[in-house]
């Protein structure tokens, strides 16, 4: 393990690379699956740390599973039965996408669930998740801090009516809405404000459907939900390449090329990092869309004005491609950027900054002004896995960078570095 990581400049990216699995949608069909009737083959399941927090508590829960091979996962859904001791203790690192879908399908069960997390998990919001399952009968005692983790969940969620607050995090509603038909009583959930992330709304309910759920919304202000529904399993899924990860080798193309290939999406993506691509567009890049691939290839990049409420992810990876643009670039209504892994507008300024770039920030938003000269700088990555990848990308500017904490990227994507070694003509040393 290295502390830090040297990335040596790199004089072009040309390659194929495939993508592992997604983890939205991993941790979506793993936690589904384990409440669901029915056996699943799952392929393409991403191994990383966020995915292996959710298969340690669904074990700890009682549910049977077991891997043909390393990505290749079969299992044996309980019927939303789970077999656990009555105090019951899961830690699931800092995975929001075990953390906040858990919370809500426990809230349903009899049980003394104790569910904490590291340090930063302990620090990002779960009052307005927790709030709106009170709303439904859900009962719940915080341990520590008052609406942070560690929480103690006591069961009682019926469903019934439901107001949630929708400009914090998607992952509150998708959380809701995969236990809501489970519950005893139909739902409405009523959003407030504007809704963040609509696209991992849209997989969240694509998901569902796909295992037998139905759920109808209007306008992504309203949605009703029948209660005592049963999730049924498909015989098999297979999970999609991730789309946040495609972005850091999209990008890599657009700066440098000349081409790269990512193999296991393509334009029918049902993730809203898909969007990037279009965005990689408009900013010059041209782009070949293929079945389960896509491929981008180097051109003059142009600055862009962009609200990337849909993709806030996938923003960080337009931050990068900023420094590379001619002119300046602006990101708005990226306020959830605030309450991710680490506070990553504060973290992008400070890091982008280091190197050359003028930035300024607001509540929601940051602008970019590409440095005149690179300047070498030591990446502080605050355990963010975003951070890490994204900032390997200043190696194609002709300047060295220096990564700290580069395994923070097990998060998701535990090979990232020698992946972006593979299409890289000079490779990173120590």
């Amino acid at each position: 393990m290295y502390n830090k990581l040297v990335l040596n400049p790199i004089s072009s990216i040309n390659g194929n690379i495939y993508l592992p699995g997604s983890k939205s949608i991993s941790n979506r069909v793993l936690l589904i699956s384990a409440i669901s009737n029915g056996t699943i083959c799952i392929k393409n399941l991403l191994s990383s740390d966020d995915v292996n927090h959710m298969l340690q508590a669904l074990k700890t829960l009682g549910i049977r599973y077991q891997f043909t091979d390393r990505t290749t996962c079969i299992v044996y859904g309980s019927g939303n039965k789970f077999n656990f001791s009555p105090e019951t203790y899961l830690f699931l690192g800092n995975a929001g996408t075990a953390v906040r879908p858990l919370t809500a399908i426990l809230s349903l069960q009899k049980s003394n669930v104790i569910i904490t997390g590291d340090k930063r998990m302990k620090e990002r919001p779960i009052q307005n998740l927790v709030d709106s399952l009170k709303q439904g009968g859900g009962k719940f005692r915080y341990l520590k801090n008052e609406n942070y983790l560690p929480i103690k969940i006591k069961g009682g969620f019926i469903g019934g009516n439901i107001v949630i607050q929708g400009n914090i995090s998607s992952q509150f509603l998708t959380s809701i809405l995969i236990a809501a038909p489970l519950a005893q009583l139909n739902s409405k959930i009523v959003i407030q404000g504007e809704l963040v992330s609509k696209p991992y709304i849209d997989m969240t309910l694509k998901i569902m459907q796909q295992f037998g759920i139905k759920i109808y919304h209007k306008n992504y202000k309203y949605f009703y939900i029948n209660g005592n529904q049963k999730y049924q399993s498909p015989t098999e899924y297979i999970i999609e390449g991730d789309a946040s990860s495609a972005t850091y080798f999209l990008a890599a193309a657009a700066i440098k090329g000349p081409q790269v290939r990512v193999i296991g999406i393509d334009k029918n993506s049902i993730q809203g990092d898909i969007q990037f691509v279009s965005v990689l567009e408009k900013m010059g890049a041209k782009i070949i869309y293929g079945k389960n691939f896509i491929q981008c290839m180097k051109n003059v990049l142009t600055g862009i004005e962009l609200d990337a409420n849909h993709i806030p992810d996938a923003a960080m990876t337009i931050a990068m491609l900023a420094l590379f643009a001619n002119g300046r670039t602006i990101i708005k209504n990226i306020y959830n950027w605030r309450v991710k892994e680490t506070n990553r507008l504060e973290a992008m300024s400070a890091e982008l900054k280091k190197i050359g770039a003028n930035v300024s920030i607001g509540k929601d938003f940051i602008n970019i002004t590409p440095p005149k000269k690179f300047l070498h700088a030591e990446i502080e990555t605050y355990n963010d896995h975003r951070m890490a990848m994204c900032f390997s990308l200043i190696a194609l500017s002709g300047q060295y960078v220096t990564i700290l904490n580069p395994q923070c990227v097990s998060k998701t994507f535990p090979n990232y570095f020698s992946e972006f070694q593979k299409i890289s003509t000079i490779s990173y040393i120590k």
